[in-house]
């Protein structure tokens, strides 16, 4: 969602050319040129700083208060309603960038679901959330370990048939001609038992027992039913034998449709059972979900909503999937997926804004959400996404009737929508009013004089930025704009160090891409070339200049004015790095290490290490798998496969792998995790001496003295 809207200034002109190779000194033509006048450009005119994104987020004044009152009403409220609760959590917590409460809040919701639908949506969410655990499904198996929300719901389990399809007690006419009734249709002829056709459904016995004349009939025709013979055969034998298991799926769907027309409830569960065994696969699930909701089959749509979900976000790109979505009534939203409408295109939302923020999927999804929303939370939630995107598909007027919305719905942050607005329109007088009436008004935080500083100029800018970086050191706008300005004016060391203000504790590819270029104006090419090789670690296919230029090909143009390193040199510059916790320094080492035949397996652990620490866990993640895919021993493979165990809260598992590999070798990386899961799979205080020990013994162990990032797990 980085870049979900895109600023208005991002629309200057660019300089008129972007060529790397007059700043690097080197031979033309490794780069494309892409404009006429490639001597006209200049490092500081290319250092574009876009304004902040309006987030769409649920943004609260007070988290504290927002996270207390939740957790009071998750202890108190009805089982039914808790659900809603966790995905209002998961909201706060999505809005705070903490990924791992997010899938926390989820996995309370998938835990405390209060029906099968419930059940089935947030399995699907958790099992999207945890894309990358599908990676790891092979060492999860040889553990012995599933994690049960990716497993599919039985949905014929959860919903039972209760409806009493006895006719019993009824009127009958006990002046018929005979136990047997034969239906024609055309030419052919089905010879039925009456008494057990007539207790299918009350419009059966009325017409076979009661006081119609069909009751003295031995033939009645049904050729006008839209029913075949195979179908009123597998009826008669259902009526007899309670069956379906041998009927073809083309006559199920026949008889489903026949049922419900007949109100035969009891065949029609158990046709609907029966054609929910049978969805497996996208192409199923979209054939059979028109049924299911013509039919109000809630078993059948159930089975193919599981379907659908699980295949996310890949069925997205089906048109059909998104139209059963978007177009269903309340009814048959109400059959597809219960009480859970609001929660399930809470989900569909979020994957469609991942994929394309400014799709007419997401809007249609988004216009549903706001449509279903249950509660004043949930609507400000709804209204204030739909503004951002209708903001993003410059559909303006939209968008103000939006936030509008969520701001008398108590959002606040969707001040911000409208102050965009009103400059987008140019009243930017207006824009900096309805901040500052923001900030007189609640308790003043980072976003708000950011926000602000977007209205005015010179000092004042300059202020609200501080200010803004004051209340919330972690955005990054600020430092990105304060270090533009001082490159403006010719001052790159004092610009380098305003970026270095917020790379010191927070990782940002954008703050990244901005160092790099005040290091080519410094022409210090070893420290740009340390910045490019650490984008690149987190983001392989990373553009810079906009998208413009990819990273590698920058990346290999600086590398030809620095000093290649021998295998000696990289492993004393890590050490020199690791110990002074120079994190992105570790890394630009190892990225240029593992291009080399070094042993790769340590190197990648080692680069995991330093992604936990710099707060990157997916990368984090990725480099753990190839360690593990380049583990050169059997010991060491089984220590990442524990530490990949361990960063996907299955701490009893990993710990089992700390043991194994202690059985082959004694080795500090072992002993270490096996401190940290046993510390982390129990609760009981009584195990911190044995921890302790743990610690003694890894420090007992042959080391290469890179413990500082072991010990900042």
């Amino acid at each position: 969602m980085r870049s979900f809207f895109p600023a208005e200034s991002c629309k200057e002109a660019h300089p008129n050319a972007l060529n790397p190779q007059s700043w690097l000194h080197i031979e033309r033509g490794k780069l494309p040129k892409l404009s006429s006048h490639p001597s006209s450009a200049s490092i500081e005119s290319l250092i574009k700083v876009p304004q902040p994104a309006i987030l769409p987020f649920f943004k609260p004044v007070d988290y504290v208060e927002v996270l207390a009152r939740i957790h009071e009403e998750l202890e108190s409220c009805p089982p039914q309603e808790r659900s809603n609760l966790f995905l209002l959590q998961y909201q706060v917590f999505r809005g705070l960038g903490e990924v791992k409460l997010m899938r926390r809040s989820l996995q309370g919701a998938w835990q405390r679901a209060h029906t099968v639908h419930e059940k089935i949506i947030f399995g699907a969410w958790l099992k999207y959330e945890k894309q990358e655990e599908e990676l790891m499904a092979d060492l999860l198996a040889a553990c012995g370990k599933c994690a049960k929300e990716f497993a599919p719901v039985d949905i014929a389990f959860h919903l039972p048939f209760d409806v009493n399809a006895s006719s019993e007690g009824r009127t009958t006419n006990e002046n018929r001609i005979s136990q047997n009734v034969t239906f024609t249709i055309g030419s052919e002829k089905i010879v039925c038992d009456r008494q057990k056709i007539s207790e299918l459904s009350a419009p059966f016995h009325a017409m076979l027992k009661g006081h119609f004349s069909e009751s003295l009939s031995e033939t009645i025709d049904l050729s006008e039913n839209n029913i075949s013979p195979s179908g009123m055969k597998a009826i008669s034998d259902f009526s007899l034998n309670g069956s379906l298991i041998e009927v073809p799926p083309n006559l199920l769907l026949e008889i489903l449709v026949f049922a419900n027309k007949y109100c035969c409830e009891r065949l029609k569960d158990a046709c609907d059972r029966r054609l929910a065994s049978l969805v497996s696969s996208k192409e199923d699930a979209v054939e059979l979900m028109e049924y299911a909701l013509d039919e109000h089959s809630s078993v059948l749509a159930a089975s193919c909503l599981q379907v659908l979900l699980r295949d996310l976000p890949n069925c997205m790109n089906d048109n059909r999937v998104v139209e059963i979505f978007v177009h269903a009534n309340k009814q048959q939203l109400e059959v597809m997926v219960g009480p859970g409408i609001f929660a399930l295109f809470c989900f569909l939302s979020e994957v469609s804004m991942n994929l394309n923020s400014s799709s007419d999927t997401t809007a249609h999804f988004l216009e549903r959400l706001v449509e279903f929303a249950e509660n004043g939370k949930q609507r400000l939630l709804a209204l204030h996404q739909l503004g951002c995107v209708r903001l993003l598909r410059k559909e303006y007027d939209e968008a103000r009737c939006l936030f509008e919305g969520a701001v008398n719905a108590g959002h606040m942050y969707s001040v911000a929508g409208l102050a965009r607005l009103d400059y987008i329109k140019g009243d930017k007088l207006l824009s900096y009013g309805q901040l500052s009436s923001v900030i007189s008004s609640v308790t003043s935080l980072g976003w708000m004089y950011q926000e602000r500083s977007l209205y005015c100029d010179g000092d004042k800018r300059w202020e609200d930025l501080e200010k803004a970086s004051n209340l919330d050191p972690t955005l990054i706008y600020p430092y990105m704009y304060r270090a533009a300005t001082l490159m403006r004016t010719q001052n790159a060391h004092a610009a380098l160090a305003e970026i270095n203000r917020i790379l010191g504790f927070k990782l940002s590819l954008e703050c990244l891409e901005i160092r790099f270029f005040i290091h080519l104006s410094l022409e210090d090419y070893k420290a740009a070339l340390c910045d490019v090789q650490t984008i690149l670690t987190l983001r392989s296919d990373y553009r810079m200049f906009e998208g413009r230029v990819a990273a590698s090909q920058l990346c290999t143009l600086v590398r030809e004015h620095v000093e290649r390193w021998t295998t000696a040199d990289c492993w004393a510059r890590l050490y020199d790095c690791w110990s002074a916790v120079d994190d992105i320094g570790s890394l630009s080492v190892i990225y240029q290490m593992l291009e080399s035949d070094a042993a790769k397996g340590i190197l990648y652990f080692r680069q995991s290490l330093l992604l936990l620490r710099l707060n990157c866990p997916e990368a984090a993640m990725r480099s753990l798998l190839l360690a593990r895919q380049h583990a050169s021993s059997e010991h060491e493979r089984l220590v990442y496969e524990g530490w990949i165990l361990y960063d996907t809260g299955h701490y009893e598992e990993g710990l089992q792998k700390a043991e194994e590999s202690i059985d082959i070798k004694r080795s500090f990386e072992a002993f270490f995790l096996k401190a940290y899961a046993l510390a982390d799979s129990s609760i009981d205080p009584s195990c911190s001496p044995t921890v302790i020990s743990l610690l003694e013994d890894a420090l007992k162990c042959p080391s290469d003295n890179l413990r500082k990032g072991k010990q900042s797990r």
